[in-house]
């Protein structure tokens, strides 16, 4: 009789498969679990905000208008959002906003720098910007170098203009303007008179100002207290010497 041929049992496998991808799903489950730890811990949250630069705005200003609060999640401050948001405060020129893991923002702030100032209705003393907005200073932030601008109403457009032409010019080269008020003429209706800690009385339009600034200080620097008229030609008329005082007093009172 043949042998009866037993049939060879095969030997069980591990299931790899299954043990993997069970493997797998603990990870994701360990990850997971970390992830929620780490939002849920200081680590992940704003600790430190600073602000430099800012001269005219207050830190709550700033964080008022930035948005920024301690305690909020590190990683959902967006930088760029931070930054337009500031630039609705009108002093603001430019902010910077640069973040530093564990939990630190630094924020940079340029503010429109100062071109003159002008005597508030109780006498306090604002700073004028060279976007033409006006803020409030204390005595510690006063450039006494800059000009005061008087008999301007707040809505005339020639203000903000000046403002603006004002910023452009190196300080060094309106450091002896004293006064600036507005003198308009059917020709001119950007005509302004200036005065200088020199004494001279400078009648010139704010379209022209900064093509005949230079021209101005090179006047001062070697004639005469007098009349300078710079407008569609240059004219210079020093005071009359047999005026003496009355020269003077024209020169330091500021009439129209």
């Amino acid at each position: 009789m043949p042998k009866a041929q037993i049939p060879v049992l095969k030997e069980n496998k591990p299931k790899r498969r299954a043990s993997r991808r069970i493997i797998a799903i603990l990870l994701l489950l360990f990850v997971a679990i970390l992830v929620i730890l780490f939002f849920r811990s200081p680590v992940s949250q704003v600790t430190e905000i600073q602000f430099t630069g800012g001269t005219f705005s207050s830190r709550e200003q700033l964080l008022q208008a930035s948005g920024l609060k301690a305690g909020t999640q590190y990683f959902g401050v967006s930088p760029s959002k931070v930054e337009n948001q500031l630039l609705q405060i009108k002093s603001i020129q430019k902010a910077v906003v640069d973040k530093h893991f564990p939990g630190k923002i630094n924020v940079t702030i340029q503010e429109y720098p100062t071109v003159a100032y002008e005597l508030g209705a109780e006498g306090s003393l604002d700073a004028i910007l060279a976007n033409g907005t006006k803020v409030s200073v204390n005595s510690s932030g006063i450039a006494v170098e800059k000009p005061i601008l008087t008999k301007w109403s707040a809505s005339d457009p020639n203000k903000v203009e000046l403002c603006k032409v004002l910023g452009t010019i190196p300080n060094e080269l309106t450091s002896d303007i004293s006064e600036i008020i507005p003198s308009p003429t059917a020709s001119f209706p950007d005509r302004i008179k200036l005065y200088t800690r020199s004494r001279f009385i400078v009648i010139t339009a704010i379209s022209l100002l900064s093509d005949k600034v230079e021209y101005l200080n090179q006047v001062i620097e070697t004639a005469q207290p007098g009349t300078i008229t710079m407008l569609e030609a240059d004219t210079y008329t020093p005071f009359q010497p047999s005026g003496g005082e009355d020269a003077d007093q024209n020169a330091t009172t500021h009439g129209n």
